[in-house]
């Protein structure tokens, strides 16, 4: 098994297991945070006069949906996500709001789409993922044939968003196996650097590429953090296992160290981002 085999292997049985599962748990709290990124996408579409979207690595389905909304009889959208468990919520949500909107459980790297079949392609925090992203934006490109549109939001470096290592700092003493950041590796900062996004895109047959940094606020209930760091990220996903005690000193540390992101009710931060737009050729 070479390296991307592997890598794409471990990224399907996280989000089938644990991380899948806690996601799926909290997506109505991930939802509301990540909700201004949304709009982004969603106001994208509302320029366009319909036309078939992809939503990569869709999870739990509110792009895809909200999109759907959108279109309405002008359009459709597809979401796809190799998680099990998030799709089902994915599909639970459109099956109570009557929506169109169509769910492929598959990796968007390998999945067989029928050529050209769509004219947009989006992703909120769902390209970092890909074990050999060239090949996954070149399967995308062929998914989305000539002139089709790309646009994602992806991560900057980890430096730039502290409100998401906040908790792997504050819980390491008490972690030994909680699993160091590795630049440029396969997973949430994977796509840091913009000259990195750049040559993907490029080597993967993308042009008229533009990547611009967003710095956008993010907010949640302050009586939702502890149920978000306690199941969410590299330090919940390690507390799920964890004996009573490490989680409760474990929880106890993580929660006084996002102090500084809390105002009365509310936690707030900012997200550091980078919005990518390209074209097929």
């Amino acid at each position: 098994m070479d390296f991307s085999q592997q890598t794409n292997h471990e990224q399907k049985e996280l989000w089938n297991g644990h991380a899948g599962r806690a996601w799926a748990e909290n997506q109505e709290i991930l939802d509301q945070m990540f909700k201004p990124f949304e709009a982004l996408l969603v106001d994208a579409i509302s320029s366009k006069a319909g036309g078939r979207v992809l939503d990569v690595g869709c999870g739990a389905g509110s792009i895809t949906l909200a999109i759907a909304r959108q279109l309405g009889t002008k359009g459709s959208c597809a979401g796809i996500d190799i998680s099990t468990p998030l799709l089902e919520v994915a599909q639970s949500r459109a099956a109570l709001e009557s929506s169109c909107a169509e769910f492929i459980c598959a990796d968007a790297q390998t999945h067989v789409f029928e050529a050209g079949s769509f004219d947009t392609i989006v992703s909120r925090f769902g390209v970092m993922f890909f074990a050999d992203p060239v090949l996954a934006f070149a399967n995308l490109r062929r998914a989305g044939g000539n002139s089709a549109e790309l646009r994602f939001i992806a991560w900057r470096d980890a430096a730039e968003n502290p409100f998401m290592t906040t908790a792997e700092r504050a819980a390491a003493p008490f972690l030994p196996n909680l699993p160091a950041r590795r630049r440029g590796a396969t997973g949430q900062f994977a796509f840091a650097e913009r000259s990195r996004v750049s040559s993907i895109l490029e080597q993967s047959g993308w042009g008229e590429i533009d990547i611009q940094p967003i710095d956008v606020p993010c907010t949640l209930p302050e009586k939702e953090l502890v149920r978000y760091l306690s199941r969410n990220g590299p330090v919940g996903l390690l507390l799920q296992e964890a004996d009573e005690l490490t989680r409760k000193q474990v929880l106890q540390r993580v929660r006084a160290a996002f102090d500084p992101y809390v105002y009365e009710d509310e936690v707030y931060f900012r997200a550091a981002c980078w919005m990518v737009r390209a074209r097929s050729l």
